[in-house]
């Protein structure tokens, strides 16, 4: 059995993990801790701001996202321009034009993800974003012609069997949020793609990455949040319980730090790395639906969890597995 190269590549990866620096390992170490915290916590939070009080303006909540991120990222651009005088950031158009497609994605993917979360459980959610690996591992073989280990494709078949077996055991299922949430995940797995060409071979560090995408990807969601959503039933500000402005703040802030270590841990690893560490959220997640929603997790949704996380073992352990199955089968011989 021997690996393809795009799986060559991520072994040589694990294998010298060892010997990277200190500081690094703990840059990584970090960057991981700070993405799953986020990743956890905002999907609880964005579903508690449609469901708890009602704010059903998930177009205009992405916006805000984006417009927290363009001003944390601008003072921590200038911030580091003052200290490294001369520093330029000079783009190509190519890179340029890159950015603007990566910037069409993301706003598609938040927007299918925050409308889906209107119509379904956040458990129901959580599980259907446990195939993007799939997706991703799927459009790196046919866009980038990636070639993958065989056990790759076979890790697969527990990760979507439990991902079956979780909409299956769905309590309130809904086919619109269903329709949002796949379309959500299919787009994050280009997301991730784009983002890892961006940063890995166009060397664009991570807060100016976030930076160039988000202007773009403001001026889109609050345009789609102008004509789509529904503005007249939209009370004055004031008018809003203090608590939920809270909430709102915390989760712009949360996805700053949510974008940007992601963009750490991909520029790091891989794009398919990221969404196999991403599969950790969903204990994670489907805990808080329990203790926040009261959400109804059934026997054969617990079967998808287990099948799921499973699956990502697999996955992430393909070297091990294909390496003990090489050495019994020259015992064998």
């Amino acid at each position: 059995m021997q690996l393809g190269k795009d799986d060559s590549t991520m072994a040589s990866t694990q294998r010298n993990f060892s010997a990277r620096q200190p500081m690094e390992v703990l840059h990584l170490l970090t960057a991981v801790c700070v993405w799953l915290v986020t990743g956890t916590t905002i999907s609880s939070l964005n579903k508690w701001i449609f469901t708890v009080h009602n704010f059903r303006y998930p177009l205009l909540l992405s916006a805000l996202h984006m417009l927290t991120a363009i001003v944390i990222d601008y003072g921590l651009i200038k911030l580091r321009s003052e200290k490294h005088k001369g520093m330029e950031y000079n783009l190509t158009t190519n890179a340029k034009f890159k950015v603007f497609l990566l910037s069409l994605t993301f706003c598609a993917s938040i927007a299918f993800g925050n409308i889906g979360l209107n119509y379904v459980q956040l458990s129901f959610a959580q599980m259907i974003y446990t195939t993007t690996p799939l997706f991703t591992l799927s459009i790196s073989a046919l866009i980038l012609r990636k070639q993958h280990h065989i056990l790759k494709y076979t890790a697969m078949m527990p990760i979507c069997l439990g991902a079956s077996f979780s909409i299956l055991g769905e309590v309130q299922f809904d086919q619109t949020g269903c329709f949002c949430l796949f379309a959500a995940t299919l787009l994050r797995g280009v997301k991730s793609i784009q983002q890892s060409i961006l940063l890995q071979e166009e060397k664009i560090n991570s807060v100016l990455l976030l930076y160039l995408m988000a202007i773009p990807s403001f001026c889109i969601l609050f345009t789609a949040a102008l004509v789509l959503e529904n503005w007249a039933s939209l009370e004055v500000p004031v008018k809003y319980d203090s608590q939920l402005w809270m909430f709102i703040l915390l989760s712009c802030l949360g996805s700053v730090l949510y974008n940007l270590a992601s963009f750490c841990v991909i520029t790091l690893t891989s794009a398919v790395t990221l969404h196999i560490l991403g599969n950790l959220n969903v204990v994670g997640n489907l805990l808080l639906s329990q203790i926040l929603f009261e959400s109804e997790i059934s026997s054969l949704s617990c079967a998808g969890v287990i099948l799921t996380l499973f699956g990502m073992f697999m996955y992430q352990n393909t070297d091990f597995i294909a390496q003990y199955l090489e050495s019994r089968k020259n015992k064998n011989l």
